[in-house]
């Protein structure tokens, strides 16, 4: 792993614990600002530190801390350059705190997908080190493919089990709150990023989730009708709140925390006095389901947001209704209040934020910039900002003395469902249907960059025989051409009508063939990257393609239940192949081109005889759809990944299955096979990339994405690993420390 860390890692962990631990403190008493630069862009103490049982990634963290901004300027050995590479590094480290805190290795694999963008010295020192780390087998980036360490993103917290329907934020910005599906509520240390308590106790969903200003209570609203308040110091319930007749879908608490207003789809708003426990009193008035309410900082009005389309604004004092804000031409998610109380901001599934003058009752402006439902919005507390969620998987951060969008914060796979922001107006929380919170810096946001990929998910990707040429199909219709050696774009191929699904290059490298929902596969030629001819005749979306290994055939699997056989030099259809109950998802073929695997959301895999055209036999022992097959090179086994989360090994001769190999969360979206049989490759919607050992059915390395994967594929050197992700990014990692790893297996 490094000179150094190979010679601390002989000293007892005492030794370790105390070196490491006093090492920096002492650079900095002495005066030795460069040694403490030096150590903290030093992988190798990094790896050293973060790997010690009694330090980890917080310790590591702190250490950059050690030294204040403001004594560092001041100092003779102070470098503008080497603190700011210090400051990414930090990032990162923040950015991979939840990856890390799981495995602690894969701090080579954070590095490298997040630093390779940037063409600092200090900064490509620390990569250029990683990859020499070979302790294990591991994935190596050969390109950036993670987010950035300047694109906002500070940490994501996992821990629910469903989509996060709301987040809160005390107001020291020391604590967050999330809400969820799951029926939880989770109580997170925003310094660590770690979960302090589950508060447990709703029958449903938890939609909706308020804390109070002095941080002491919690207040929810959930699907069981009913209004939790919760001590935030014990993490114990207080007391219920019962009288909607339906879910209770947003809760606000007034500045003093003395009262509740909670919205629900019985169309109603009440107030509750928390100190009786009792209900002050009911607003009626929306005509449809109320989605969203807010409260002034004089806690005199409260706002609520409807499906009627409508906002109302409502004396707290009273009960009644002082007027409604009409302009939004679709349904009303969220609304919220500036602190001066002179204006509110609306989100609706109408793709737009309005800002309204609370005064005159007027809109001010519309914000416009979101591609689909905008399910949440917030503001920062001098009124100079709002934060929106949307549908379409974004924060956006706009200005609202200009009404001009400043920002997007990407790096949600799923729609965002809350956002919320601290007193500070520093970061902003968001949660999303991926089962994640985010946190994110809305202070720093430089450069730009843009990932590896496509505008929408890859669904397909394919490496050419020569290993020179990776191919990806996306959901943006377009297929895309990689030199594999750079991870550079070579070219764009567009034809199709709608999603490209499948590709596959013959072993030549001189073609190309690509399967489309929009029913048709096509035969381009890579060289000149024209189309050759479209091949036509499945009824319904095409899935997957293979072709035989000698180019001549091609063969296809449908939505519409069938497996056609195609001759390449015609453009013709050979024959199709039926028996399948359910739509066709995967296909795979034997070197020799004898053979063809079908596996189906019939939950089967069949073996085919593509000779005699006879269906040889069918494997069952998935209890859910199978979603990709592969053969290995010689054709005696056959690999499955389905969304049952398991992978199956099965022996083609026989038709027997072999062994099941677990250890994904999620559904497996792909598979694939190394050219000597010996491991597979597995791609799932939890994210990660596993490589496993078919003999020992062990994992021997694994990489962690932003978004699920949906493909991969590998290269003939056996090495070489090509994957793509719903949010459209293409990903090159190569098998480091295979060798290594064998070599220690003969041993």
């Amino acid at each position: 792993m490094g000179e150094f860390a190979d010679k601390l890692a002989t000293k007892p962990l005492s030794y370790q614990r105390a070196y490491l631990g006093s090492l920096l403190p002492n650079h900095i008493k002495s005066g030795n600002l460069q040694k403490y630069y030096q150590k903290l862009s030093d992988f190798n103490f990094l790896m050293a530190k973060i790997q010690h049982p009694e330090f980890g990634v917080q310790a590591l963290i702190d250490d950059f801390n050690l030294l204040d901004d403001s004594e560092a300027v001041t100092h003779s050995e102070y470098n503008p350059e080497t603190a700011k590479a210090l400051d990414l590094i930090q990032r990162v480290l923040w950015m991979s705190a939840d990856i890390l805190e799981r495995d602690r290795s894969k701090l080579a694999q954070q590095l490298l997908g997040r630093l390779l963008y940037f063409e600092m010295p200090e900064i490509q020192a620390m990569p250029e080190v990683a990859k020499q780390w070979k302790s294990a087998p591991w994935l190596r980036p050969l390109t950036p493919c993670l987010t950035p360490p300047r694109r906002g993103l500070l940490r994501t917290l996992e821990g629910h089990s469903n989509s996060v329907n709301a987040v809160a934020v005390t107001e020291d910005g020391k604590r967050a709150l999330s809400s969820s599906f799951d029926k939880t509520i989770k109580v997170w240390d925003l310094r660590t990023g770690k979960e302090e308590f589950t508060l447990k106790g709703h029958s449903d969903s938890v939609n909706s989730v308020a804390v109070t200003e002095d941080g002491k209570r919690a207040i929810s609203g959930s699907s069981d009708n009913t209004i939790k308040v919760w001590d935030l110091r014990t993490g114990k319930e207080e007391f219920t709140l019962k009288g909607h007749s339906d879910s209770v879908k947003a809760i606000a608490v007034t500045p003093d925390g003395k009262r509740a207003i909670s919205g629900s789809w019985d169309t109603t708003i009440k107030v509750w006095d928390l100190a009786t426990r009792n209900e002050l009193f009911t607003l009626e008035g929306h005509s449809n389901w109320v989605n969203a309410v807010a409260v002034t900082e004089d806690g005199k009005r409260a706002l609520s947001g409807s499906w009627d389309k409508t906002i109302k604004i409502w004396d707290l004092t009273t009960g009644h209704e002082l007027f409604t804000l009409e302009g939004h031409s679709d349904w009303v998610n969220a609304v919220a209040v500036t602190e001066d109380g002179k204006t509110a901001i609306s989100s609706s599934l109408d793709k737009t934020i309005k800002v309204w003058d609370l005064t005159t009752g007027n809109e001010l402006f519309t914000l416009k910039g979101h591609s689909d439902w905008v399910n949440a919005v917030a503001v920062t507390e001098d009124g100079r900002r709002a934060i929106s969620g949307s549908l379409d998987k974004t924060i956006k951060v706009w200005d609202l003395r200009t009404g001009k969008e400043e920002f997007t914060l990407k790096g949600h796979s799923d729609s965002v469902n809350s956002v919320a922001v601290t007193s500070d107006g520093k970061r902003g929380i968001s949660g999303s249907s991926d089962n994640t919170i985010k946190v994110w810096d809305l202070t720093t946001r430089k450069e730009e960059f843009t990932l590896k990929g496509h505008s929408y998910l890859v669904n397909a990707v394919a490496v050419a025989a020569d290993s020179k040429q990776a191919i990806s199909g996306s959901s943006d219709n377009t297929i895309k051409i990689w030199d594999l050696t750079t991870g550079k774009e070579e070219f764009t191929l567009k034809g199709h009508r709608d999603s490209v699904k499948a590709v596959v290059a013959t072993a030549d490298g001189k073609r190309a063939i690509y399967g489309s929902w929009d029913k048709t596969l096509k035969v381009w030629d890579l060289t000149s990257g024209k189309e050759l001819f479209t091949l036509e005749g499945h009824t319904n979306w095409v899935n997957e393609v293979a072709v035989t290994g000698d180019g001549n055939r091609a063969v296809s699997g449908s939505f519409d239940k069938t497996i056609k056989v195609w001759d390449l030099t015609t453009g013709k259809e050979e024959f199709t192949l039926k028996g399948h109950s359910d739509s066709v998802n995967s296909v795979a073929v034997s070197a020799d081109g004898k053979r063809g695997v079908s596996g189906s959301s019939d939950k089967t895999i069949k073996v085919w005889d593509l000779t005699t055209r006879n269906e040889l036999f069918t494997l069952k022992g998935h209890s859910d759809s199978v979603n990709s097959v592969a053969v290995s090179a010689d054709g005696k086994r056959g690999i499955s990944g389905s969304s049952d989360t398991s992978i199956k090994v099965w022996d083609l001769r026989t038709g027997k299955e072999e062994f099941t190999l677990k250890g994904h969360s999620n559904s497996v979206n792909a598979v694939s096979v190394t050219p000597d049989g010996k491991r597979a490759i597995s791609s799932s919607s939890d994210n990660t990339i596993k490589v496993w050992d078919l003999s020992s059915g062990k994992v021997i390395a694994n990489f962690t994405c932003e978004s699920p994967i949906a493909c991969c594929a590998i290269a003939p050197d056996g090495v070489t690993i090509v994957a793509g992700d719903k949010s459209g990014c293409v990903y090159f990692l190569r098998l480091e420390g295979i060798a290594e790893y064998l070599e220690k297996g003969m041993a």
